[in-house]
């Protein structure tokens, strides 16, 4: 599997034709995904979707391609993996309305994957934990495996 030692992670953009049908081929996936993600996470660590724990799954996932902002790309010797920017329309655009996503593509006519939701873990100043999967505008769209 491709790391971030092993494979360069081009610059920020906005996607482009060849990112936005990746988009539209695994936005049912990522959908569904982050519905369960929320679900598995509010079990046990709440504070990941704390920032949107008031929307309803529908709200949660009402975000189209047109919501689809930047785009992150790292070319490997079996394919390319996309890292995604997406907000969540249902959230106002000045706190935490934006979720990262990590998909893969063999290239034209081969499957495309949805790999994760980016979820972040962070020990805090004072020894604790802070929790989150909503990320604001000023987040930068970098490499994560999980």
């Amino acid at each position: 599997m491709a790391t971030a030692d092993t494979a360069d992670l081009g610059p920020p953009h906005e996607p482009k034709e060849e990112s936005i049908n990746v988009f539209n081929e695994i936005q049912h996936e990522l959908k569904k995904h982050l519905i369960h993600t929320r679900h598995q996470h509010d079990k046990h660590e709440p504070e990941y979707f704390q920032a949107v724990s008031h929307l309803s799954d529908s709200e949660l996932a009402s975000f189209s391609a047109e919501d689809f902002r930047e785009v992150r790309a790292a070319a490997t010797a079996y394919g390319i993996i996309l890292f995604g920017r997406v907000r969540l329309p249902a959230m106002p655009e000045d706190g935490p309305s934006w979720i990262h996503f990590r998909a893969f593509t063999g290239g034209p006519g081969e499957e495309t994957k949805l790999h994760s939701i980016h979820t972040e873990e962070k020990e805090d100043p004072n020894g604790g934990k802070t929790y989150r999967a909503i990320f604001t505008a000023d987040d930068p769209l970098e490499w994560f495996d999980t």
